[in-house]
């Protein structure tokens, strides 16, 4: 059994509700596209957050070209997300090395039992067989528990950096004449878009203006990093049987997909 250097990221399948959350705001932007200059134009709808959130961006409409951009890529390539992505590793890396070290210690146990096993009576033997059961059982629980920990934890990252990302995208639509922007952070069938062609790709320039709103500084290259997905030297989680038979569960969050770096639809 391994269990893969603790509670860490992959820079993950995000499991936050950034559907939902895309979709209110798209759907604003597609309705008054198809209204195609109604006289009262409307704001971005209010999501839920501070009084320090940046005011809505005013939808003009009327336009018709169609754009693609990954969500989940644009929030955490962001200088912001990268950032605060790396903090929360750092955060859970007691974590990952506690379930580490308890999992070594069951590992022992089930080689003791292996290689020592024809030796032990049979009260002996049962009482490892049980020790190992019950640690594994508790580590089960434990893993499970710093996984949804590490999940919520990002999930509110992700939603505080949609809700300022939002009016830019907007305002970026404006700018540009665009009718419709699809979500393609799920390839299909998982997500809705079947294909997109990489030239109506928008999330580079998003994550760009997002950058500058923002102010956050890029994040330093780990040494022999290249750079191109943030949290990348973090490892992935395994799984595998031990001599119980009981599998342990990945302590890693799903990876998420990096933004595309293709130009814009002009």
């Amino acid at each position: 059994m391994v269990v893969s250097q603790g509670v860490k990221a992959n820079l993950m399948k995000l499991k936050f509700v950034c559907s939902l959350a895309t979709a209110v705001v798209l759907a604003s932007a597609m309705a008054l596209a198809q209204a195609g200059g109604a006289s009262s134009p409307a704001a971005l709808p209010a999501a839920p957050g501070t009084a320090n959130d940046p005011a809505a961006v005013t939808t003009t409409g009327g336009g018709s070209k169609i754009a693609a951009i990954n969500i989940e890529g644009a929030i955490f390539a962001s200088n912001e997300g990268q950032r605060d992505m790396e903090a929360l590793q750092k955060k859970f890396e007691p974590k990952s090395n506690e379930l580490k070290g308890k999992n070594d210690e069951i590992d022992g146990l089930k080689k003791q039992l292996t290689t020592q096993g024809d030796k032990l009576n049979e009260t002996s033997k049962a009482d490892l067989q049980r020790q190992i059961e019950q640690k594994q059982k508790a580590l089960d629980r434990e893993a499970q528990d710093a996984r949804e920990d590490f999940q919520n934890q990002q999930n509110e990252i992700g939603q505080r950096i949609l809700q300022k990302m939002a009016p830019i995208l907007l305002k970026y639509a404006n700018d540009n004449g665009l009718g419709v922007i699809m979500d393609t952070s799920n390839p299909w069938p998982q997500g809705q878009v079947v294909w997109a062609a990489p030239s109506v790709d928008i999330t580079k320039p998003i994550v760009e203006a997002y950058n500058v709103q923002s102010g956050v500084a890029a994040q330093p290259k780990a040494s022999g990093s290249s750079g191109s997905k943030p949290g990348s030297g973090l490892g992935s989680g395994t799984r595998s049987t031990g001599s119980s038979g009981t599998k342990t569960p990945s302590t890693t969050p799903g990876a998420t997909k990096t933004p595309s770096t293709t130009t814009p639809p002009k």
